[in-house]
């Protein structure tokens, strides 16, 4: 009976010291899987649940760095937006319209896109697009962004966006910065025609900060990443 006993008391003591372990590294566990929840949440826009500035920036960066001159990097922004949110539906409209818009880009950009909100009504992708489809899909995304938005039952808003877009092979880098600079400045120059216009040389030259046209709103803070 003894020998009975002095054999269970170091499975009962091990057991104890698993169960000890087990209960901090259980709890440990669940803070690990709770923050980095709230960190990937902390990543996206509340409004449009897409990646904010700098997990937009980190992403877009591993997509220039994979295909590189097949990588396009593309911004756009609201027209008349102030309109709609300061009209008779307020800015329940003006959310409604956000939200449309970042749904529309980010079908438009597939799974493997990177997609941001970078502030107030301007947003950024980068997408694989190689030279000979460039035109096509530019003009298949300005097209899907003038679409009517339902802001309230049966209440359509006409909206429209300028777009900009610049590549590597075109301005002979992959820097994400540059790209959006020119980018920025190509959509300036189209602003209020109905067309997405690709940066040449000549965009890459306009003055920048943080990579946007010196001057936009919010150039300050365009995110540390980038």
């Amino acid at each position: 009976m003894a020998s009975t006993v002095r054999l269970q008391a170091p499975i009962g003591q091990r057991a104890l010291l698993i169960t000890s372990l087990a209960v901090p590294l259980t709890g440990w566990t669940v803070h690990a899987v709770s923050l980095h929840r709230k960190l990937s949440a902390a990543r996206r826009d509340p409004l449009t649940g897409l990646l904010g500035r700098d997990g937009y920036t980190a992403k877009a960066r591993q997509i220039l760095a994979r295909y590189g001159d097949s990588a396009l990097v593309v911004l756009v922004d609201l027209d008349h937006f102030k309109q709609i949110n300061d009209g008779p539906g307020g800015h329940a409209a003006g959310d409604r319209v956000l939200a449309a818009t970042a749904a529309r880009l980010t079908a438009w950009a597939g799974s493997r896109g990177a997609v941001g909100r970078l502030g107030g009504d301007e947003f950024a992708a980068v997408v694989r697009i190689g030279p000979a489809r460039r035109d096509l899909r530019l003009t298949q995304l300005t097209q899907l962004l003038a679409q009517p938005v339902e802001v309230e039952d049966g209440v359509l808003v006409d909206v429209a966006a300028s777009v900009g877009a610049a590549c590597s092979d075109v301005l002979g880098t992959t820097d994400l910065s540059a790209l959006q600079r020119a980018a920025d400045a190509a959509m300036y120059a189209g602003k209020h025609t109905g067309r997405a216009v690709l940066a040449g040389p000549q965009h890459a030259t306009v003055p920048s900060i943080n990579g946007r046209r010196a001057g936009r709103p919010g150039t300050h803070t365009l995110g540390r990443a980038a």
